[in-house]
């Protein structure tokens, strides 16, 4: 990619909180101890299921994959948020930006098909449990988890390259914490038209069919569930997939949330709103990635017992 050819743009400047200098104090602490949270929390959940042979089985390999990827999402960006928050000029150049964009972009678009995969496999060891060894064998999952990986690459690697071949001869002052695409495009002196066509079609791709492929999984979970005699076994058979349905409904919701609110029309509250769009923006990049290690460990017995082993082994080395 000629970055510097297609644009007269050298770098850009994130507006982030600069209005608002209290704020940004406030936030560096918050938004780093977050950060600090994901980091330890997904690093035990890859560690347990890289090292207890217990865990070795499809639905945790999934796990291991959505805790390291948690951990490249945030990393893309939390680190340029919190820098910001302590520099009074935030400033990226237009190849920082990019890439900034393209590891965001691949690594949000991952996490929603590697979501469906873990409802395939919920959907398999309770639907189909006899069949569940054949179906979700090594060679089958492992595929899947690559092929969630570079589907969501590819599709990052497309909007990116769209993005970065538009002119931006103009205002170079980004409305955001960091390269967000949408506010990035509106800065474009050229038609962007192409570009939204393209994100809504890999919105239909990597976010519709996603959730359609999940909300059928579960459809024909719950009916199977409901058609089991004890309650007990319903229990448990429910316990398997509860995580992951509140991790769903999670990092969905917060989605609906951001997009489906109205827009205010009054000149001060679009100000108002607009500072709250950037600040709802910035804590759905870090809560989604915080609370997935959190549910997985207070609502499966297999991780917490796993924990436990890990944190008491390093106490009797120590």
């Amino acid at each position: 990619m000629e970055l510097v050819n297609q644009s007269a743009v050298a770098e850009f400047v994130l507006l982030g909180l600069s209005d608002q200098p209290r704020l940004e104090k406030t936030f560096f602490v918050l938004i780093l101890f977050m950060y600090l949270v994901i980091l330890l929390g997904n690093g035990i959940l890859i560690l347990v299921t890289v090292f207890d042979s217990h865990l070795h089985t499809p639905m945790y390999f999934f796990l291991g994959n959505l805790s390291f990827l948690d951990i490249c999402y945030t990393t893309s960006s939390i680190p340029l948020v919190l820098d910001g928050f302590l520099t009074p000029r935030k400033t990226i150049s237009f190849s920082g930006c990019a890439v900034q964009m393209f590891l965001s972009f691949a690594m949000g678009a991952t996490e929603c098909v590697l979501l469906g995969m873990m409802a395939f496999d919920r959907y398999v060891a309770i639907c189909n449990p006899l069949r569940y060894p054949v179906v979700m064998s090594k060679a089958a999952y492992v595929p899947m988890a690559a092929g969630s990986w570079l589907a969501g690459g590819t599709n990052s690697i497309v909007q990116i390259s769209l993005a970065v071949q538009l002119p931006f001869c103009g205002d170079n002052v980004i409305n955001h914490f960091t390269c967000e695409i949408l506010a990035v495009l509106k800065l474009a002196c050229a038609d962007i038209s192409i570009n939204v066509i393209s994100m809504g079609v890999a919105n239909v791709i990597f976010l519709g069919v996603p959730v359609l492929f999940i909300f059928v999984s579960y459809i024909f979970i719950l009916i199977t569930i409901l058609r089991i005699p004890s309650a007990e076994g319903r229990r448990k058979a429910f316990s398997t997939c509860s995580a992951h349905l509140t991790v769903v409904v999670i990092f969905y919701g917060t989605i609906l949330f951001m997009y489906a609110k109205p827009k205010s029309k009054d000149p001060l509250g679009a100000d108002k709103q607009d500072v709250s769009d950037k600040l709802i923006s910035l804590f759905y990049g870090v809560l989604t990635p915080m609370l997935n290690p959190i549910i997985y460990s207070l609502r499966n017995k297999d991780v917490k017992v796993a924990v436990k082993n890990l944190v008491s082994q390093k106490c009797f080395t120590l």
